[in-house]
């Protein structure tokens, strides 16, 4: 898919090689969205600038009443920011809703912005939030709003030699009301059908000072419900009022038909969830369960500064291992384990990050190896199906427990199925059923065998007490 694989390791460096290359040259982070689309032959390149060793770009914190976002700042760790869940939940909710744990654990929030599907989750709250994106090239940069940035279907402002480096909106005040909802076709790794984020900004006796309406998979970009905002400003939220701004968004919208819905479905749906969307937020709302204990799949890891720069091998670990791969740059990590490590428990089944069947542990992350280039195992350490267990005598407990359970149909499914459930175990000794449903929400069993699955995870933390290490 790819020759040439680039991983600078200041920022400095990677601004000039990517001046250098410009439009030869795709910038990759996460690779959720950039892997797929060479695999589809879209965007297609030689050249792959890697800048996930950027470290200093990966942060979320606040600066004078405003949220910022560093390039490389994932959708777990919006999720797992008290500041984010407390003052931008329409976008903690948005981030919640892409993909699944082991997704969200690489896919940054520059990556889904840039990429600039409307169809993309986090574009249409961080629009209604006010944000900005700053836009960095060797000799300079520039701020601009989230607004501007989009000039079509997949099409940015972004000029060959730049790079996003940061994503900055203001925080939500105590008289401000937000809310992120979603339609798709599945819980989990769903593409919306439509989206919708909303702002409000109350005043004296709960009139509407402002309304944010921004609405995604509604136009060939994110955009705002124009007119329903001014419908509401100076109302209050009452049924009838939150039933006519619904039906008045309609004109601002002009969806098409595709494979995941018809233009008039999406335009009904629009009203009914924008009504009850305002309805929801003329009260306070409490908090979703998912807030106070959100699944990651991820444990704190630092291994930084331990491994040369990346030239011409692949110095890695693997169960503990120590790995030397040369000439596996142009590989993902599914395949390198597969063909050059010779561990073929870790399965292929999507080649997408649809399935779950690829799934490993990079730095303690439960990732979809198949979306993963080979090249950022370099320094790392893995875990695959076959490390699950730290004693070869013996299983791990959940392995036990899918025996003992008949969790297991096929198979195929299985080896990424315990690696993200043994992931939630080590994060959640003993996790909830609905965590242990989100956990496992990106593992597809095609032969539809769920409830025991489940049940299996629920029962080790049952008898591990909570020691479960």
């Amino acid at each position: 898919m790819w020759q040439t694989y680039l991983q600078p390791v200041q920022l400095e460096d990677a601004l000039d090689l990517i001046w250098e290359h410009r439009d030869r040259a795709r910038i990759i982070a996460g690779g959720t969205d950039v892997l797929v689309e060479l695999q589809r032959g879209v965007k297609p390149t030689t050249t792959l600038i890697d800048v996930s060793k950027l470290r200093e770009l990966k942060y979320v914190r606040e600066e004078h009443d405003e949220i910022v976002l560093g390039a490389l700042a994932t959708h777990n760790d919006v999720i797992m920011s008290e500041l984010c869940r407390r003052y931008a939940l329409p976008l903690a909710q948005a981030c919640w809703e892409v993909g699944a744990p082991p997704i969200r654990t690489r896919a940054t929030i520059a990556g889904n912005l840039v990429t600039a599907s409307p169809a993309n989750d986090t574009i249409a709250p961080l629009l209604a939030l006010n944000a900005r994106v700053i836009l960095t090239n060797p000799y300079g940069e520039r701020s601009v709003p989230l607004e501007q940035f989009y000039t079509g279907v997949r099409r940015t402002i972004l000029q060959p030699g730049e790079m996003l480096r940061e994503i900055r909106f203001p925080r939500m005040s105590e008289q401000q009301r937000g809310l992120f909802i979603k339609l798709g076709l599945r819980r989990a790794q769903a593409i919306s059908v439509i989206n919708l984020a909303l702002l409000l900004t109350l005043g004296d006796e709960e009139r509407v000072d402002e309304a944010q309406i921004t609405l995604g998979c509604l136009a060939p970009t994110i955009i705002h419900a124009r007119t329903s905002e001014a419908f509401l400003a100076g109302k209050q939220l009452t049924p009838e009022l939150c039933r006519e701004a619904a039906r008045l968004a309609a004109h601002d919208a002009s969806p098409i038909d595709d494979v995941r819905s018809s233009a008039t479905y999406r335009l009904r749906t629009l009203s009914t969830l924008l009504e009850d969307g305002l309805r929801r937020l003329a009260t306070p709302q409490e908090p979703a369960s998912w807030m106070r204990s959100p699944v990651s799949l991820e444990t704190p890891w630092n291994n930084e500064g331990r491994v040369a720069p990346l030239v011409e091998r692949i110095e890695t670990t693997v169960n503990g291992q120590a790995h030397q791969w040369s000439g596996a740059h142009q590989k993902t990590l599914l395949n390198v384990l597969r063909e050059d490590a010779g561990l073929t428990g870790t399965k292929e089944g999507c080649a997408e990050g649809e399935c779950g069947a690829c799934t490993v542990w990079l730095n303690g992350q439960a990732v979809m190896s198949c979306l993963v280039p080979a090249a950022q195992a370099h320094g790392a350490e893995v875990t695959t199906i076959e490390g699950l267990s730290s004693d070869e005598a013996h299983l791990h407990p959940l392995q036990q427990a899918f025996i003992d359970h008949a969790a297991v149909q096929c198979g195929y499914c299985i080896p990424g199925m315990l690696m993200s459930g043994a992931r939630l175990l080590a994060e959640y000794p003993q996790p909830s059923m609905e965590q242990i449903r989100a956990a496992l929400s990106g593992n597809i069993c095609r032969c539809t065998g769920y409830r025991k699955i489940w049940e299996a995870v629920q029962s080790v933390g049952e008898q591990q007490g909570g020691t479960l290490v």
